[in-house]
């Protein structure tokens, strides 16, 4: 982590909404899921608001060797998006406390704003951290 790594960064990220990122898309094996509409699926939401926070702070850590993992998120989602508009998130990194970051979030469509909340994000080691998800794999037996 650079010392540059401050509260008050601001990001930007733009995406366009496809096909597959709506809700029947989200669980193929889901019948449920099939019948709903098809708009940006809110997993698939906050996975572009953790995917801005990520584009954000890369260039803060000493990527890819030190990466963040999604820890909390506390968003709304407040207004549906079809497949074919274009989202943009809108990211403040508001408080660095050691590894932990917070960060406010703010998504919308070409019409409305469509998510607001916070995000929290923790700094780790990947090497560190793989090495614990291969300890627990073999706790498993796997």
């Amino acid at each position: 982590m650079k010392d540059s790594l401050k509260p008050g960064i601001e990001s930007e990220f733009k995406f366009h909404i496809p096909e597959s990122k709506t809700v029947p898309a989200l669980y193929p094996e889901s019948a449920e899921f099939q019948e709903m509409p098809e708009v940006f699926a809110t997993g698939f939401m906050v996975g572009f608001l953790e995917w801005a926070c990520i584009k954000a702070i890369n260039t803060y850590l000493d990527w890819p060797s030190e990466q963040t993992v999604g820890t909390h998120i506390d968003v709304s989602h407040i207004a549906a998006t079809p497949p074919g508009f274009e989202v943009t998130a809108k990211v403040k990194l508001i408080e660095v406390d050691g590894r932990r970051l917070l960060f406010e979030v703010e998504a919308y469509d070409d019409v409305d704003l469509i998510s607001k909340g916070r995000h929290e994000r923790f700094i780790i080691n990947k090497e560190k951290f793989d090495s614990k998800m291969r300890e627990k794999i073999m706790k498993k037996g796997v």
